[in-house]
């Protein structure tokens, strides 16, 4: 059972750990993360969560504190948003390379300088390699599904990797719209208690003694970090069992590595990821109007990267057509270089290269500082692609509204 309410993609992923039950909850505020942390300091005064409310003084001690506090075997939460992302960066791998099941929630804004308090994605694209896992939320319902499911995934003790929830800045952290919020005897059924069973692996226990947070020389300091590739690899699996499960507990799918629209003829196909995968979706309905098989592949996931779905997705057995070309929308810039994105998504191809053409690419930056992306836009790429596939000359990278020097 659940019910209706109106809620922004802020007030969702509160309510969302409401329902997780965490203990301690460090609290920074920045902009536009705030809500977040105001509506859980407002639950926790009401008796409406059980939970340690701690205002630190900066985001570092945020992470820092749940830390600490999931080495005694403690489910938590923080949440943060751009330079404050980057102000915890020392603490994003610390935490990783301990292995605690921390779940936060990124506020995606753009970075200075110059400064500008918008959203783009540079601030978790910038960081994929920390160790965390990395999924990126479409919708205010989804923000709230993705959480509880976070907290599944993260403390899955095969997998036992810190994860990421990352939103939109404003697009998605100030929009309200209709959430199907469950119950918490549902949430109590999918998730186990908020402290983590006694003995659960890099966790304090005066039962099975360990030691945490050690040194390790050149013979053994690689040991560990394959160990976290391995089981961050491991959730590539898990996030969709985990999704399934969802959908039995609370009637609705709403998960996975990546979400397709209209593939199975698609001969151009935009990938993208976060809120603006509406827009896209709204541009391949009306592109389909105009004649081209236009279709989406939205990733969920950066880290792990679903390199073999996206390879079957778009190559594999039961498609009807061939992929022509292929968009990557994204709205961060690896300097120098591409987008982040779109280095993922040819490393992916890159083994299905060994066998068969890859389709050309154009690499779409577009949405840096809260760029407005409009469907006229995305049928833009649409028709760039259509041209590329025609043999004609287009610049294999775009930043959108900018004209670019040769």
């Amino acid at each position: 059972m659940s019910e209706r309410h109106f809620l922004s993609g802020n007030e969702a992923v509160a309510q969302a750990v409401r329902l997780c039950r965490p203990r301690v909850v460090a609290a920074y505020p920045i902009t536009p993360q705030t809500v977040v942390v105001e509506r859980l300091a407002q639950m926790v005064e009401a008796g409406e969560l059980d939970a340690q409310f701690v205002h630190v003084e900066s985001e570092h001690s945020a992470l820092s504190l749940v830390m600490g506090s999931a080495a005694m075997g403690v489910r938590t939460f923080t949440a943060t948003s751009s330079q404050g992302l980057l102000y915890m960066a020392e603490c994003l791998y610390y935490s990783a390379g301990g292995r605690w099941p921390l779940v936060m929630m990124n506020a995606n804004r753009a970075l200075a300088l110059p400064w500008n308090i918008y959203g783009d994605q540079s601030d978790a694209l910038g960081l994929i390699s920390c160790g965390w896992i990395q999924a990126y939320a479409e919708s205010v319902q989804e923000s709230l599904d993705m959480v509880i499911q976070a907290y599944a995934l993260a403390e899955d003790p095969a997998i036992r990797t810190p994860v990421l929830v990352n939103l939109d800045g404003f697009v998605l952290t100030h929009t309200y719209e209709p959430v199907d919020l469950p119950e918490q005897t549902d949430v109590d059924a999918f998730l186990p208690s908020g402290d983590l069973p006694e003995g659960y692996p890099g966790t304090f226990s005066l039962t099975q003694p360990t030691s945490l947070a050690i040194t390790a020389g050149p013979g053994d300091y690689p040991a560990f970090k394959y160990s976290q590739h391995r089981d961050m690899s491991r959730a590539l699996a898990q996030v969709n069992v985990i999704a399934r499960r969802f959908a039995q507990q609370f009637g609705r799918y709403s998960g996975g590595l990546t979400q397709s629209y209209r593939l199975e003829d698609a001969q151009f196909v935009i990938i993208t990821l976060g809120s603006v995968s509406g827009t896209v979706r709204a541009a391949v309905d009306e592109m389909r109007r105009r004649g081209v098989p236009a279709g989406m592949l939205r990733l969920r996931y950066l880290r792990p990267f679903p390199s073999a779905e996206i390879r079957k997705t778009l190559f594999g057995v039961g498609r009807t057509a061939t992929v022509a070309a292929i968009g990557i929308l994204e709205k961060d810039i690896s300097f120098g270089h591409q987008g982040t994105v779109s280095l993922e998504i040819k490393a992916a191809l890159y083994e299905q290269g060994q066998h068969h053409p890859l389709p050309p690419a154009i690499n779409l930056v577009a949405g840096l500082g809260g760029q407005d992306i409009r469907i006229e836009d995305v049928c833009g790429l649409f028709q760039d692609l259509t041209a590329l596939a025609c043999g004609e000359p287009r610049r294999t990278l775009q930043f959108m509204g900018m004209e670019m020097s040769p």
